[in-house]
């Protein structure tokens, strides 16, 4: 074997472990539970905390209350998967301090085995019935919702567990189209509740309009791992490599720690093709294979170093599906509780959402993961609070560019959106400021509140919501803009990063934003970016944020310098230290090589620096400069000249023409 090279962490958090998010009150809620029970008259709660948080008992005590003393008749919980709701199962919430317990009659829990006819069927007579309770998967909502007329849910409450299933893309979204017309047909009440701040795709989970009939409840990763008990930091990082990843993989596999590997998708360039061969080479990676337990599939492998025992559970096999699913029954009823039923989980497609082992420490997945939905849930593996669990790890092993072999682009494309999705990771788990104008400059700021010369709040409710709960989405939609891989690699300046294509993706995400409203939303998005990203120091009573490779005395912050700074720079900076200089040159080149398209407002807006620039040096930027910054802007003044004599010719054809100029 080669020598180990340590994965490269793009984020290291340490939290307080002030126990805050897993002590409990006098009701028996945690600090989420507490926050969404406040707003228990809301008719539509829309609740976003981190995995383990405790959604599924925050729904409990709501819908309780609903049924005692909001005048519900009916309680209804969907769930994306059948193995998910065994969550919503009866729990006995009196003996902690509640006034009702949960209860799910056997023939209402609609997540075990059985035909989706037969499911539809106690669905629809459910409804007709005495009983207050019941669970399904989402795919029985919608089936019985074909059977039924909205007005049939008049008197329920209506829980969507994972709301991120759903799309306001009606057309596409069953779901979607479904609570549409529930919410709009019906006296309906909604809980709808979400581990990911993240669709998948650009597509918004509620149109504006449905948005705003729900009351926000958000409880973010930073005030959840913060106040655990066990776990005290988190890491996430990539390591790189050439050829196949099964060569590679014994460099980031640590066995001391109880891992989940993700493998990639068949369809990925990372996959070889054959799972099960994958899945062999990873085995072969940790020792030899003594035994595999008949009745739980439970592999025990040697390992090739210490001679330890290491037992690994596969769910990438699927021909036998009864070994698949006794393997995973062991998982849910035996590892879940005992931390040495199992060491290592190989999976696909499968070990994400849902998924609960909470002694998980690494998840090692394969490949450029899209979808920030995934990386989401994938990193909520391993940040269950657990005993002797200190340190959880996320690492992304991903392919290097070779010259050697086609499909360069795509492979720097991934490498920047890898790093990008974990900056954007960085920003979720961080904690967050209030920022507010500086008037004075003797002001004081009060705890985690910072002031900023020339910032502008928010001056309506509108703003105010999106900034409460939307921050990290917009910041999503945002990071996963083509254009964004070329400026975080630094090949579009700071300036027409903040000032033109942040606000132009912000009125496409808000239509209904007024350009005083655009304005307040981006300050919100480039000053939350540039601080988080920071690293502060204090000296003395003084404390310094490192912006541009330079410490600014954090009372001095103004909104000109923080705009002067380009958000997602760091994503190239973080890049460059962690491959070989001659991977970065071939990054950089094909950085340099790709056409970069500009728009007028693009264009016009760096004509000021152009001109500034043209003074400074005596000369016009050229186009064949090693400096990115000089190209681009050699190339945004020949685009002008371009659209000048177009605007002559066309000009000049109207006036031959005798048309009005």
């Amino acid at each position: 074997m080669n020598a180990i090279n340590k994965p490269v962490n793009i984020v290291d958090v340490t939290y307080a472990q002030t126990k805050a998010s897993v002590n409990t009150d006098a009701l028996g809620m945690r600090e989420m539970q507490q926050r969404v029970f406040e707003q228990r008259g809301a008719q539509h709660l829309l609740v976003k905390a981190p995995p383990a948080s405790g959604k599924s008992r925050a729904l409990m005590f709501v819908a309780l209350d609903k049924l005692y003393n909001q005048g519900r008749k009916k309680v209804i919980v969907a769930v994306p998967e059948r193995s998910i709701g065994a969550s919503f199962a009866s729990t006995p919430l009196t003996k902690h301090g509640f006034w009702a317990d949960w209860e799910i009659k056997d023939e209402h829990n609609l997540c075990d085995a059985g035909s989706s006819a037969g499911k539809v069927d106690a669905f629809v007579k459910f409804l007709d019935g005495p009983d207050t309770a019941l669970v399904c998967t989402h795919a029985t909502l919608r089936f019985a919702f074909e059977k039924l007329a909205p007005e049939s849910f008049n008197g329920t409450v209506l829980a969507i567990d994972e709301f991120h299933h759903v799309s306001a893309d009606t057309e596409t979204s069953r779901l979607g189209a479904l609570l549409r017309e529930v919410m709009n047909g019906s006296d309906v009440h909604i809980v709808a509740m979400t581990g990911s701040y993240f669709r998948g795709d650009s597509v918004p989970v509620l149109s504006p309009e449905d948005e705003a009939k729900f009351t926000p409840v958000t409880f973010n990763y930073y005030d959840q791992l913060n106040g655990y008990e066990y776990l005290q930091s988190l890491g996430i990082g990539h390591h790189f490599y050439q050829g196949r990843y099964t060569d590679a993989i014994h460099e980031v596999l640590d066995l001391d720690k109880k891992t989940i590997v993700h493998i990639p998708s068949v369809n990925s360039g990372e996959s070889t093709k054959d799972k099960i061969e994958e899945v062999g080479r990873i085995i072969d990676a940790i020792g030899h294979v003594e035994s595999t337990d008949p009745d739980t599939g439970i592999i025990t492998v040697r390992r090739g170093d210490t001679g330890e025992i290491v037992r690994v559970a596969d769910l990438v096999d699927d021909t036998d599906q009864k070994k698949r699913g006794d393997t995973l029954h062991y998982l849910s009823h035996t590892a879940s509780k005992e931390r040495d039923g199992v060491d290592i989980i190989v999976a696909l497609g499968m070990a994400k959402e849902g998924f609960d082992w909470p002694f998980a420490e690494h998840a090692l997945t394969v490949g450029y993961r899209a979808s920030l939905t995934e990386v989401i849930q994938i990193i909520g593996r391993v940040t269950r609070d657990s005993p002797g669990k200190s340190h959880a790890q996320f690492t992304n092993l991903i392919a290097e560019p070779d010259a050697s072999q086609g499909e360069i682009k795509v492979s720097v494309n991934n490498m920047l959106k890898a790093i990008t999705a974990s900056l954007l990771m960085e920003q979720v788990l961080a904690p967050n400021f209030n920022f507010k104008t500086k008037k004075f400059d003797d002001e004081p700021a009060k705890r985690g509140e910072l002031k900023i010369k020339g910032f502008k709040e928010p001056s309506s409710d509108r703003v105010k919501q999106i900034v409460a709960t939307d921050l990290n989405d917009l910041k999503a939609t945002i990071l996963q803009d083509d254009t964004f891989a070329r400026a975080a690699a630094g090949s579009v300046d700071a300036e027409t990063t903040n000032k033109v294509l942040i606000p132009k993706i912000i009125r496409e995400k808000y239509p209904d934003l007024t350009e005083e409203q655009v304005e307040e939303v981006r300050q919100q998005v480039v000053v939350d970016s540039v601080i988080k990203n920071g690293e502060v120091r204090a000296v003395g009573d003084k404390r310094f944020i490192k912006m541009a490779e330079k410490f600014v005395n954090i009372d001095e912050l103004n909104i000109n310098l923080i705009d002067s700074v380009n958000p997602f720079q760091r994503a190239f900076e973080v890049l460059s230290k962690s491959v070989t200089p001659s991977v970065l040159r071939l990054i950089q080149d094909t950085i340099t090589s790709t056409k970069i398209e500009f728009s007028e407002e693009e264009a016009l807006a760096l004509y000021p620096k152009i001109k500034t620039w043209v003074q400074v040096n005596g000369k016009r930027p050229d186009l064949r400069s090693d400096d990115p910054a000089e190209k681009r802007m050699a190339a945004a003044l020949l685009f002008l000249q371009r659209l000048k004599r177009n605007r002559e010719a066309e000009k000049a054809a109207a006036t031959e023409m005798g048309e009005p100029s």
